[in-house]
């Protein structure tokens, strides 16, 4: 049981850690979501524009996070 509760802790402190990559992640989710029932793009471009927005997202958090540790 103890290992179960320090795996969910871990979790929890690498999502909130980053809450600004999190929530991009969810909105990028939630955007494509629409895109697909409303708008009907098709399945597969969906997954163009998840693996293109993920893959933008986490080279916008590498970048912001080297600036922000260049600065005194």
């Amino acid at each position: 049981m103890t290992i179960l509760r320090d795996i969910l802790a871990e979790l929890r402190k690498m999502f909130a850690s980053d809450a600004r990559l999190t929530l991009s992640v969810l909105s990028l989710v939630a955007v494509t979501d629409v895109l697909i029932r409303d708008a009907h793009l098709a399945p597969l471009a969906g997954g163009v524009i998840l693996l293109a927005g993920s893959l933008g997202l986490l080279i916008l958090g590498v970048l912001s996070d080297a600036r922000r540790r260049r600065r005194p």
